[in-house]
């Protein structure tokens, strides 16, 4: 699953992010979700979470 649908995101889940700084290379960095930042129940470029370790950055892979 891509993570650009918020109903998909919970708190718990581990997912693969692409960090603000990272955005143009397409480095992706793997957490646990913490808090979810986006409000709109769908994002086309993915939703905004705040992961436990404190980076912030928008889902592009939901992890099993």
């Amino acid at each position: 699953m891509d993570g650009t649908k918020r109903a998909d995101i919970k708190c718990g889940l581990r997912v693969s992010i692409a960090l603000k700084k990272d955005q143009q290379t397409e480095k992706l960095t793997e957490g646990i979700v913490k808090d979810i930042l986006t409000n709109s129940s769908a994002h086309p470029h993915g939703i905004k979470v705040r992961l436990e370790s404190g980076e912030i950055g928008r889902v592009k892979k939901i992890l099993v």
